[in-house]
């Protein structure tokens, strides 16, 4: 199948090395200040505390990353794509911020030859086919500067959603190329290949057979028989993708409800909750305030509080379905939409995180897609109503449509360059979440976390106990005020709430860890050393508690159960204190 001809014009195609010039270098200003941004949120259990990123070989290891409530679980390349980013700069984000920029402009350069490739596809009005490259430009510039794209791109760990996009890209567009090469068989494998590699990136990807098998339908053939005859190889292949996505998320156990929710209760909130959700997503795209880094979590059990949002979704599926069958277009545009979020955004409860504006790293291109269109046909129409000479309407509507598209352009990538700043640091961006929802108990935990980095115990303290105050059975708000407390000096109030986060969750080996290190520093060395080893029993290769029980040990003249742990430490790759082993050494010499 061959792009229609542009009479007067040379191809459209070949004006493309400009055009990507162009996306490059508005992607790099759009997020030239958030290379520097820190490690945030779950930054730290995927990343920074991820130990099989910290080397490349042996690659089954660095293909099996850490299991439940870990972003990369299920997903090797990207923690693949992690143990890359280590082996070259360690911890400095610099080189995971540019990772992320590059796949996010990558995935753009892509979405535009998707959009261009298809607007000269004769199914198409042939306005539209001269027009091909200016609107797939606009299209993926606005696509890539959208401050809603800042959580897929800016924080780190969110590539999953990224990368996984790039690749759901990348397999459309091979499918689009193999439609119209002498030899599609090539572009077919590699379309086969992109899908298998996004399945190891996250489980959206899981749509996109089907949404190539509705672009194949719509754009490229007449029938579902014309489909499946011609490209059945190319469907068993995507197909098979499936199987590999089973491989990757059944044996791990998937990421639905937390332990004792009532799994129809959640599927029955999480239902109601999403049509609030993706109305607000939709608005978003038009007008991109307020973001929020987390929105919590935030049930919706009850109808009438659903009821408005879910007319106004239910309205435009129907919608959807009615373009199908007479502006198939615009209803594929709607069914991208529906499609791709489906995953999250249905009644499949991933009750942590209702909410989540990473989730619109894909859905937004149809929704831009679908304004650009259909703002250019709107233009023509109000310049045929107008009765404007062809000359003038070619010109002038040029100029306006081009000035419209850069003032659009500009102002999004405005409020992405300034909310790149709310990511400066991790005390900022917390910030920014609980003024803007202040509802959050996790925007006040997490601030609590980030003031007590810096030292000012007191305000952390503050956090907390708001914290605790809108969500008083999560242990670790107990055990992190401990510390808080532990470091003003007041061990009594430490030990209290290190207790009050055992009893919420008996096996939380850090509570045992630091309630040791506060009985430690009151000299009970006997309930320390209690302390210090159900901490071990629970996590046995928790390194600092053997060092701190070698401690303690020391303390209690135990030197041989002293050695065995500073032995146990250096197994695990533990930190010895030089000191203590100085002391160590000098009182029982035995052991060198």
């Amino acid at each position: 199948m061959q792009p229609k001809a542009t009479s007067g014009e040379p191809s459209p195609l070949r004006r493309t090395a400009p055009a990507a010039i162009i996306i490059i270098l508005a992607g790099i200003l759009a997020y030239h200040n958030s290379l520097h941004g820190p490690f945030i949120f779950d930054d730290f259990k995927s990343i920074v505390s991820n130990q099989t990123i910290r080397h490349l070989r042996p690659l089954w290891e660095v293909l099996a990353p850490p299991g439940r409530w870990v972003a990369v679980q299920n997903r090797p390349i990207v923690n693949l794509s992690l143990a890359i980013n280590y082996a070259i700069g360690d911890l400095d984000v610099l080189g995971y911020h540019v990772f992320n920029l590059a796949v996010h402009i990558l995935a753009a350069l892509t979405l535009f030859g998707i959009i261009q490739r298809t607007l000269l596809l004769p199914r198409l009005p042939e306005r539209l086919a001269g027009t091909a490259t200016p609107l797939a430009l606009i299209t993926a510039l606005i696509w890539t500067v959208h401050p809603l794209q800042t959580e897929a791109v800016t924080y780190v760990i969110q590539r999953t959603e990224s990368m996984m996009g790039l690749f759901y890209l990348l397999t459309l567009y091979c499918v689009i190329r193999g439609a119209w090469a002498s030899r599609p068989g090539r572009w077919y494998l590699a379309a086969v290949a992109a899908c298998a590699i996004g399945t190891s990136c996250k489980e959206v990807i899981v749509s996109a057979p089907l949404v190539v098998l509705l672009y194949d339908r719509v754009f490229l053939s007449r029938s579902f028989k014309e489909v499946f005859r011609r490209r059945w190889p190319l469907y068993v292949g995507l197909a098979a993708t499936w199987v590999l996505l089973a491989a990757l998320v059944l044996p791990a156990g998937g990421r639905g409800t937390a332990p004792g929710v009532d799994p129809w209760q959640a599927v029955r909130c999480y239902g109601l909750t999403q049509f609030v959700v993706v109305a607000r997503y939709l608005g978003l795209c038009f007008w991109p305030h307020p973001l929020i880094l987390d929105y919590g979590v935030c049930p919706i059990d009850k109808v009438a509080l659903s009821l408005p949002h879910a007319i106004f979704i239910v309205l435009l599926l129907v919608a959807t379905v009615l373009a199908l069958r007479y502006r198939p277009w615009l209803g594929f545009l709607g069914a991208w939409f529906f499609v791709i979020l489906a995953p999250s955004s249905s009644v499949v409860p991933l009750m942590a995180q209702s909410a989540a504006e990473k989730r619109m790293y894909l859905p937004l291109a149809a929704v831009v897609a679908g304004a650009v269109v259909c703002a250019y046909v709107l233009g023509q129409h109000l310049w045929d109503r107008l009765g404007c000479p062809d000359n003038l309407r070619k010109v002038a509507g040029r100029r306006v449509g081009l000035a419209l598209a850069g003032a659009t352009v500009l102002s999004l990538g405005v409020l992405t360059v300034k909310r790149n700043g709310d990511y400066r640091s991790e005390l900022a961006i917390w910030q920014d979440t609980v003024r803007k929802l202040p509802g959050n108990w996790r925007a006040w935990y997490h601030r609590g976390v980030a003031h007590a980095k810096q030292g000012n115990h007191d305000q952390a303290i503050s956090d907390y106990n708001q914290a605790i105050e809108l969500s008083p059975t999560f242990a670790a708000t107990y055990k992190d005020r401990g510390k808080a407390y532990g470091a003003k000096g007041e061990d009594g109030k430490a030990i209290n709430d290190f207790t009050t986060a055992i009893r919420l969750n008996p096996e939380f080996a850090w509570a045992y860890y630091y309630r040791g290190n506060a009985w430690a520093r009151r000299n009970n060395h006997g309930r320390a050393a209690s302390d210090y080893t159900t901490a071990i029993e629970l996590s046995p290769k928790f390194a600092l508690a053997y060092m701190n029980r070698a401690v303690v040990y020391t303390a209690m003249r135990r030197y041989e159960k002293a050695w065995g742990d500073v032995d146990a430490c250096r197994r695990l790759g533990g930190k010895i204190n030089p000191t203590f082993l100085a002391v160590l050494s000098k009182i029982s010499p035995r052991r060198q």
